[in-house]
C-alpha cells in the first residue's frame, strides 16, 4: 500500500512504540504495524520508533510515515528490538546505561514532532517508556493532542517497585483513554488502583482471513512440537526442553522446533547438548512473520510454556488460526485464547510433569487434535479478528477526540 494523501477531514495519529519492523521482511513482532496499517484506512498515521543499525531514520512504510529516533552511536543502539527492552536489560545489565539517553532522545523526538506537525491523537504503546514520555511532554505543552495509552503486559507485569508503580500511574493519569490487551490485564490494572472506567479491554488482532489460515493441502506432521517466541527465561523454553526426554521415551521420532531469537539461545543449546537431545531439538532462529503460517500448518501442536506473566500470548491465537492446537501454561491471559480441552490443553505453570502429560495426551489422539484445531480457529475468528479490533480502537479514538 502507498501512504494515504493528507486529508484535512481525517484525524492524524502519532503512534509511539518500541516494537516495529525495522525494514521490509523483518522478524520483529508485527502487531503494532498491523494495527497501524489497518487504522490508516480511517486515520493518517505517523509512527515514532527507536532507530536500529541498518534502519532508515525516516521513510514511508506501508501506508504510514515512520520516524526512528537515534539515542546513541549507531553501533551501540542495542536497547530495543530482538527480544524487547526488558529482555535486553536482563541479558546485559550494562545496557541500563542506554536508558537515560533513550528516554531523553525519545522525549525530544516526541516534542519535535508535535511542534512541527499537527496531530489530533497520540497513541502510546506500553506505559513505559512510551506512555511515560508522552505524559512528560503533555505536561510541557499547553496544547497537547488527546493521549491514548495501551499496555501489552510487560509494562504492567514486569516493572515492579515503588518508582515504577508511580511511573505507571502517572502515564495512565495523563491518558485520556487507557487500553489493555486482555481481561487479565484489566484485573492487574485494578490492583494498581487504576480507574477501570477509563480502561478498555482491546486485544491485538490476528490476520486470520488472509495470512494465518489453514491449508488443507499441507501435510501436518504426526510428531512435531513447535515453539515460537522470544528465547528468554520468562518464556519457559527450558521447561519444555526438560520435558523432551520423557516425550521421546514414548515417541522416539518426535522433534521440537524452536523458532525465535533472544538472549537465552546459547544457554538453551547447552541444555540440549547436556540432555543428549541434539537432532531432536532444532533451533530454527527467527523467521519473518509471513513465513510463520507454514510452520503452524505442518506442526502437530504448538507449546507455549511461559512461566512469566503474559499480557495475552498472541502467538497462541496465530497458531490456532492455522488449525494448530496448543498446549499452554495456565496463565489467566493465555486462557482467554486457549480453551482447555476445546482448542488445546493448559497445564500447571512451571510443572514439567503436567506439561509432559498434556503433550503425550495430544500426541496420542490425532482425531481430537484435528477437532481442537477447528474449534480454536473459530474462537480466534470470533474474538481476535482485526476487523473487530480496529473498530474498537477507532471508537476509542473518536470518543476521546470528541471529548478533547
Amino acid at each position: 500500500m502507498t501512504p494515504h494523501k493528507a486529508d484535512g477531514s481525517r484525524k492524524r495519529v502519532l503512534v509511539l512504540t518500541s516494537t516495529f519492523p525495522r525494514w521490509v521482511g523483518d522478524t520483529e513482532p508485527a502487531f503494532v504495524y498491523a494495527l497501524c496499517e489497518r487504522l490508516s484506512e480511517h486515520f493518517d498515521i505517523w509512527v515514532l520508533a527507536p532507530h536500529a543499525p541498518g534502519a532508515k531514520s525516516r521513510e514511508h512504510f506501508g501506508s504510514m510515515n515512520v520516524v526512528r529516533f537515534r539515542y546513541f552511536f549507531e553501533w551501540g543502539e542495542s536497547l530495543a528490538y530482538q527480544g524487547g527492552i526488558m529482555a535486553k536489560l536482563r541479558s546485559k545489565p550494562l545496557r541500563h546505561l542506554l536508558v537515560p539517553p533513550f528516554l531523553m532522545c525519545q522525549w525530544f523526538a516526541v516534542l519535535r514532532l508535535l511542534l512541527s506537525q499537527r496531530f489530533d491523537i497520540v497513541h502510546a504503546h506500553w506505559l513505559f517508556p512510551q506512555g511515560f514520555a508522552a505524559g512528560i511532554v503533555k505536561r510541557l505543552l499547553p496544547r497537547f493532542p488527546v493521549l491514548v495509552c495501551t499496555s501489552h503486559g510487560t509494562d504492567l507485569n514486569g516493572l515492579q517497585g515503588g518508582l515504577f508503580t508511580r511511573i505507571k500511574r502517572f502515564a495512565v493519569g495523563q491518558s485520556d483513554a487507557f487500553t489493555v490487551v486482555s481481561a487479565a490485564m484489566q484485573m492487574k490494572a485494578q490492583s494498581l488502583d487504576i480507574d477501570l472506567q477509563q480502561t478498555s479491554d482491546i486485544p491485538m488482532g490476528v490476520d486470520a482471513r488472509t495470512l494465518f489460515t489453514p491449508d488443507t493441502t499441507a501435510q501436518r506432521a504426526s510428531q512435531q512440537l513447535l515453539f515460537v517466541g522470544r528465547l528468554d527465561a520468562q518464556k519457559g523454553i527450558e521447561l519444555l526442553i526438560r520435558a523432551m526426554p520423557d516425550v521421546l521415551a514414548r515417541y522416539p521420532d518426535c522433534i521440537l522446533k524452536i523458532i525465535g531469537h533472544g538472549p537465552q539461545r546459547e544457554e538453551l543449546q547447552q541444555q540440549v547438548g547436556q540432555l543428549g537431545l541434539v537432532g531432536r531439538v532444532v533451533f530454527v532462529g527467527a523467521v519473518p512473520n509471513a513465513e510463520l503460517p507454514s510452520h503452524f500448518r505442518t506442526a502437530t501442536l504448538m507449546v507455549f510454556p511461559s512461566v512469566g506473566a503474559e499480557g495475552l500470548g498472541l502467538v497462541c491465537a496465530e497458531a490456532l488460526a492455522c488449525g494448530c492446537p496448543v498446549v499452554a501454561s495456565d496463565l489467566p491471559a493465555v486462557q482467554e485464547i486457549v480453551q482447555h480441552e476445546v482448542s488445546g490443553f493448559v497445564f500447571r505453570q512451571s510443572d514439567c510433569e503436567d506439561l509432559t502429560s498434556k503433550i503425550l495426551l495430544m500426541l496420542a489422539d490425532p482425531v481430537r487434535r484435528s477437532a481442537m484445531g477447528v474449534a480454536g480457529r473459530a474462537h480466534v475468528l470470533a474474538h481476535f479478528d482485526w476487523t473487530q479490533v480496529v473498530a474498537a480502537f477507532t471508537d476509542v479514538f473518536n470518543r476521546v477526540n470528541r471529548q478533547g
